[in-house]
């Protein structure tokens, strides 16, 4: 008997799960992906020239909103829930749907889908959108490079555009962000690591992107998304936390899966954490996985120019993922204007335009900060049209790339970054050392 199946995702974990498991598998047939979190994502295909020769029509992505309507009408056997940063209660509310239309339920172990490397691979992942994970495989990516390894990273998908074209993306210089039309999104996890020196992989077919890598690379680095587990089997597992947002790594999934299978276990935003918080990551680690070394770091925050900000009315622009679905009520832009003495920090909302209001709509605890939406051309000039709308004397930018190359500014803009600092030891390079063996 052949399954119908479906695919629950945000294209990424879900493409690489039907890609591992379901394409080539006679004996599920799969009906359709559902999708959500990343806008204008559904109402495409999957298409058939990466499905393979058993869907010549590709496979259509809806709204994840008409599962259950799905299910029915496609006579469905299996929903496979394959997207991370989720509340443990929403996937329940999400199987409840499965279930009670008649499918099974399922989510994919975490090593089942994790592919084999010829190279030693080091994995980053973390226990939610925003921990500070992008700079903790930076600061992994420096340690290798200075024990004298050909160092390349790879990172979570974000494939929003043409999927054909985005199969494997290899971005070693900055005019190939152009060439492969990357939104902000994709340009803030990229640009860094190429203005490091190194190579980063993106795309859809983490088969053949992990093939292309190992071909350049003595170690290759897993730069994990969201806080989904690895599509590669790690050599050292490295997850961070979050100690603003104690406890979330016992309630959101796989963020608890990740925590549970670390190697290394990095308490970032010491520095700015309430000191109680960081002992009460630290004691849930210890329980829920004894073996696990634990590692304290700073996210040390810099800005370019701190005399815009100083007794300033300012506008504070932070990565845009970790306010939406991370969830997180600020970031290294906020702390930044704090730290800096700003007058005030002004409320974006009587300024929003054309798609920003919507994602005010669906995340209405954002407050008072902007978050750099970008997935599309229009949504670029959205986000422009809302910083130049707003009654303020400067711009806190603290996204990791200049969006003055991206949009027009009015005001003068402060650069926020944030980079990893080790908090005492152990160290990462300790850690990493002792575990690769050098």
């Amino acid at each position: 008997m052949v399954e119908n199946v479906i695919v629950m995702g945000a294209a990424g974990r879900d493409f690489h799960n039907f890609n591992v498991y379901f394409r080539g598998n006679e004996r599920y047939n799969v009906v359709c992906f559902t999708a959500t979190q990343i806008p204008n994502i559904d109402g495409r295909k999957y298409p058939a020239q990466l499905a393979g020769p058993k869907y010549p029509d590709g496979i259509p992505i809806y709204p994840d909103a008409r599962l259950a309507d799905l299910i029915r009408e496609h006579k469905v056997d299996l929903v496979v829930f394959s997207y991370s940063d989720i509340p443990h209660v929403e996937v329940m509310h999400k199987a409840s749907i499965a279930t009670a239309c008649g499918a099974d339920f399922m989510i994919a172990g975490a090593p089942y889908t994790m592919l084999e490397s010829s190279k030693p691979v080091v994995s980053v992942c973390a226990v939610r959108t925003g921990c500070g994970k992008s700079q903790t495989s930076r600061e992994v990516m420096r340690v290798l490079q200075g024990m004298d390894k050909r160092v390349v990273a790879v990172r979570h998908p974000m494939p929003y555009g043409d999927l054909v074209k985005q199969e494997v993306q290899r971005f070693a210089e900055l005019k190939d962000m152009d060439l492969h039309e990357c939104t902000i999104e994709e340009r803030e996890e990229y640009e860094p690591v190429v203005r490091m020196g190194a190579v980063i992989y993106a795309g859809v077919d983490y088969e053949k992107i992990l093939r292309r890598a190992e071909a350049e690379a003595d170690v290759v680095v897993w730069d994990g998304g969201n806080n989904d587990t690895p599509f590669y089997k790690p050599d050292v597992n490295i997850v961070v936390f979050d100690p603003h947002r104690a406890g979330h790594e016992l309630t959101y999934h796989p963020g608890e899966t990740n925590m549970r299978l670390c190697d290394v276990a990095v308490i970032n935003k010491v520095d700015s954490a309430d000191p109680a918080k960081v002992e009460q990551v630290r004691r849930t680690i210890a329980e829920c996985n004894p073996e696990a070394e634990i590692i304290l770091a700073e996210s040390e925050v810099l800005v370019d120019d701190a005399a815009l900000i100083k007794g300033k009315r300012v506008l504070v622009v932070e990565d845009g993922p970790t306010l939406t679905h991370g969830e997180m009520k600020y970031g290294a832009g906020v702390i930044a204007a704090q730290r800096g003495n700003a007058a005030e920090i002004v409320d974006p909302r009587p300024f929003l335009k054309g798609s920003l209001a919507e994602t005010f709509k669906k995340y209405p605890d954002i407050g008072k900060v902007l978050p750099a939406m970008g997935y599309s051309p229009a949504q670029v000039r959205d986000l422009e049209a809302t910083i130049n709308a707003c009654e303020c004397d400067a711009v806190v930018s603290a996204t990791p790339i200049d969006i003055t190359e991206l949009l027009t500014v009015n005001k003068p803009l402060a650069r926020v970054s944030y980079e990893y600092k080790d908090h005492g030891e152990p160290t990462l390079a300790q850690a990493l050392k002792r575990r690769l063996g050098s």
